[in-house]
């Protein structure tokens, strides 16, 4: 996306429906449930994956301020809401209650903000050994679950579709969850927001670092994505401090610089902003500073999402 750096559909929609009309093609259902929003965009044809650039299916992001720290009934709602969206993705893309599922972590180990996926995955209750092994402690509220983190193109040398595909075809799953630590356009989002949709994921897309796309396309199944937004460039961060200022200096009636700046269009200033911090803040993206703490809270709610939605009982008396 040349014109904004951002893996969340939400936020893709908010900034070209600020300049566009939205077409039929892209459907958004918005509501809120005590502190945490759910937002529904669905990408149902040609003229709205161009208008989002993104591909067709159904993002869902749930929103939650508190989600990180401490606050336990956050985690709570948040991991129930997830829960329950992944079981309707499966159910929507016909994956009944015993169908084998690979979950992929991924995402770099040795980088924080990039860990999440692998993080997650380390906290799964993987079953699909058990089915082999111990099949009279398997019932029918447990499905096969079997989890990889295939680690990143830079240390292992091969392209994470290459092995997720090699995998797949190995193990037949009937579908492949994908965690993925994503690029957000607010700092706001940080941290605070969870995404998951059934139009697969293209890796690193967010920081211009396009990796092969794990998709139904791809690998023969359906993908369904889930990631958490962990980093945002530092462009997007002056130019939102840029237009907080302006609004600053707008409160002030003898300020020079805000009638001259006035006289220009929004976009213009945000042009001419842009261009003066291109070079200072090309290539830099940002993460807060208490990442590791994030990334351990926010794998922690994933992953027993993840537990509870596979799996038709509490799986915690099993692990």
């Amino acid at each position: 996306m040349s014109s904004i750096h951002t893996d969340m559909a939400v936020e893709a929609h908010e900034y070209f429906s600020e300049k566009n009309k939205v077409p039929q093609g892209v459907k958004m259902n918005k509501r809120v449930f005590g502190g945490l929003c759910y937002t529904k965009i669905s990408i149902t044809d040609e003229e709205g994956e161009k208008y989002l650039e993104k591909p067709m299916g159904t993002y869902i992001t749930l929103e939650a301020e508190n989600l990180r720290g401490s606050d336990r009934e956050s985690y709570k709602q948040s991991r129930n809401f997830l829960a329950k969206e992944i079981e309707m993705l499966l159910e929507k893309n016909n994956i009944s209650p015993t169908d084998p599922v690979l979950v992929i972590g991924l995402g770099n180990w040795d980088i924080t903000p990039d860990a999440l996926g692998p993080k997650t995955v380390s906290s799964l209750f993987v079953s699909r050994h058990l089915f082999e092994h111990l099949p009279e402690s398997m019932t029918e509220n447990i499905r096969p679950v079997c989890a990889l983190s295939p680690g990143v193109l830079g240390t292992t040398g091969i392209e994470t579709l290459e092995i997720v595909k090699g995998i797949t075809q190995r193990v037949n799953p009937k579908c492949v969850i994908a965690i993925d630590a994503l690029v957000a356009r607010s700092i706001k989002r940080l941290g605070t927001s969870l995404q998951i949709s059934d139009s697969g994921i293209n890796p690193g897309s967010g920081v211009g670092n396009h990796r092969k796309e794990l998709s139904k396309e791809t690998l023969g199944v359906p993908v369904i994505s889930i990631g958490v937004p962990t980093v945002v460039d530092a462009a997007t961060i002056t130019e939102n401090a840029f237009e907080g200022s302006v609004e600053i200096l707008k409160e002030s009636d003898n300020s020079n610089l805000f009638k001259m700046l006035s006289t220009l269009s929004s976009e213009d200033r945000k042009r001419l902003f842009s261009v003066a911090l291109s070079e200072m803040t090309e290539d830099l993206i940002v993460t807060p500073k208490d990442v590791d703490e994030m990334i351990s809270d926010l794998s922690e709610v994933i992953a027993a999402a993840l537990n509870t939605g596979l799996h038709s009982k509490d799986v915690k008396k099993l692990m």
